[in-house]
Formats: C-alpha cells, structure tokens, sequence
C-alpha cells in the first residue's frame, strides 16, 4: 500500500470525525477554526503524494474545497461528508502499477 493511499485513509477518517453533527461543528469552531487549516495542510500533502504516485486525486481536490467553505455551517457538514466518501473511495482503489520505461521486442 502507497503513502497516498494510507494519507486518503487517515484524511477520509478525519473528514468522516468532522462530519459528526454538532460534535464536529463543535471542535472546529472549539479550536477556533485550526482543524480546518491542519486538513487543508494534509489534503494538499496527500494531492502531491498522489499525483507522484499516478493515482486518483478527486478525493484531494474535494477536501481542499472543504477546508476552505466548511466555516459555513450546513454547506460544511455537506461537504465534509462528501469528502470522506470521496476520499475512502479513492483509498479503496488499487494503486496503479508503475510503468516501465521501455517497450520489449
């Protein structure tokens, strides 16, 4: 298993523990909005870790996004769970096999 797929792990588990209702709610606004930093920080680590492995990005790319509305409260808990989906699937996915640098004759 890739870094990539276990950071898609780690960061769909933290995105589906935001998405509790008003538990979630209350440790970000709690923490004064630094759970959503320190998420925006580990998705855009888990993108670059994807993109040089050659797997899917979509769930990356969904958590950014999330970081950065999910200071609105109904619009956030959605994309929160939407992020987790995402992202756990694109874990699920096997990593793609790397390719070889030249065609056998």
């Amino acid at each position: 298993m890739s870094i990539s797929r276990i950071l898609k792990w780690v960061s769909g588990g933290a995105e589906a523990l935001l998405a509790i209702p008003i538990v979630g709610g209350a440790f970000v606004v709690g923490l004064y909005w630094t759970p959503l930093l320190v998420m925006l920080i580990l998705h855009i680590v888990t993108l670059v870790m994807t993109k040089n492995d050659g797997g899917p990005s979509a769930g990356s790319i969904v958590g950014i996004v999330t970081s950065c509305i999910a200071w609105i409260p109904i619009l956030g808990w959605i994309m929160h769970v939407v992020a987790a989906i995402v992202l756990m699937v694109n874990a699920a996915t096997p990593d793609p096999e790397p390719e070889i640098g030249g065609e056998i004759v």
